[in-house]
Parts: C-alpha cells; sequence; structure tokens
C-alpha cells in the first residue's frame, strides 16, 4: 500500500528523478497519469506462480524419500547394504500395498518401491509423510532378514510380521517427530 500512496501523492517524479540522477523540469501534471498506467503493471502485478505438474511432484517425492532412505538406514545400522529406491504407480505394486522391498542377502542390495504420489489421495506433506513411514516399514523388512529368512511362513505368519513392522515403523516415527 506504502507504493499507491507515494505515486498519488505526486511524488512519483521525485523517485524517478532519483533513480535517474537527475530534477526533472517537467511539472507532475499531465504525466502523471501516464507514469501510473506505466508502473501499475510492475507495482501491482504479482508474480506469475505455476502450479506443481504430477512430474515434478513425483520428483520431488523421490528427492525426499530418497533423503529418507539414507537417513533411516543409517540409523537402523543398514550402511552396509546398497539400497536402492524407486517412485513407482501403483500398477508396479501388488493391490492394496504401498510399497515393497526386494533383496539379494549375498551382495547385501535392495531395491525399495514406494508409490507414486499421482496414486494418493492426500495432501502432499501427508503424501511425504506416508512414504518415510513406507520407507522405515520396508527397511525394519530389511533388518529383520537374517532372523526371519531360515523359517517357512504360513500367510498368517507374515500378516503378524506385518502387523510387528507397522507397530515399529510408528514408534520410530513418533519418536523422530516427538509426538
Amino acid at each position: 500500500m506504502r507504493n499507491v500512496r507515494i505515486i498519488a501523492s505526486g511524488s512519483v517524479f521525485g523517485i524517478l528523478n532519483h533513480m535517474f540522477g537527475q530534477l526533472s523540469p517537467v511539472p507532475p501534471g499531465p504525466f502523471l497519469p501516464l507514469v501510473l498506467i506505466g508502473f501499475a503493471p510492475a507495482s501491482f502485478a504479482q508474480p506469475a506462480v505455476s502450479p506443481i505438474t504430477p512430474r515434478e511432484r513425483t520428483m520431488m517425492a523421490e528427492s525426499y524419500a530418497k533423503e529418507k532412505l539414507w537417513v533411516w538406514q543409517k540409523r537402523l545400522g543398514l550402511e552396509d547394504w546398497n539400497v536402492s529406491l524407486e517412485v513407482v504407480r501403483a500398477t508396479g505394486l501388488k493391490p492394496k500395498t504401498l510399497g515393497n522391498i526386494h533383496w539379494d542377502t549375498d551382495k547385501k542390495t535392495a531395491v525399495l518401491r514406494v508409490l507414486d504420489p499421482a496414486d494418493y489421495n492426500l495432501p502432499f506433506r501427508k503424501t511425504l509423510e506416508d512414504m518415510e513411514f513406507t520407507v522405515v516399514h520396508e527397511l525394519i523388512h530389511l533388518d529383520m532378514v537374517p532372523v526371519l529368512s531360515h523359517f517357512t511362513r504360513s500367510d498368517a505368519d507374515r500378516r503378524e510380521e506385518e502387523h510387528a513392522v507397522n507397530h515399529l515403523a510408528g514408534a520410530l516415527l513418533r519418536l523422530d517427530r516427538g509426538r
């Protein structure tokens, strides 16, 4: 609003003269409307903000998830694993899942997949939080490989494992977020 008052008071010439380092012999009379018209778009226009495209959201989410992968891999003591992360569409995952992890224990490599933000029905911030949960969840599975790989498990065992992993991931994230 301060700019509006300056222009309306007629002292715009003083500002222009100061900017150009000269005094103007032209009185503020008929020239003032032209100056106001000339400066109006520049002084009152808001910068154009283009919406984030789905591809940009995916790239931002992938960067965020990779950062969280590095943090949680370190926290869980999995630095000796080479874990890569991929953001995939829902068609690249089993139905009703938000991610998965596939590993090779001999090579100590793993590929962690998380759901693309395009397939979420949450605000972007909540989507990122959920993606972090998925990263932690899948890394806990990886951490349990030495213990669980020797057992054959039934579907009931897998459900119990999922419940335990969800509980641990939630507890770790609540501690991390101070909740």
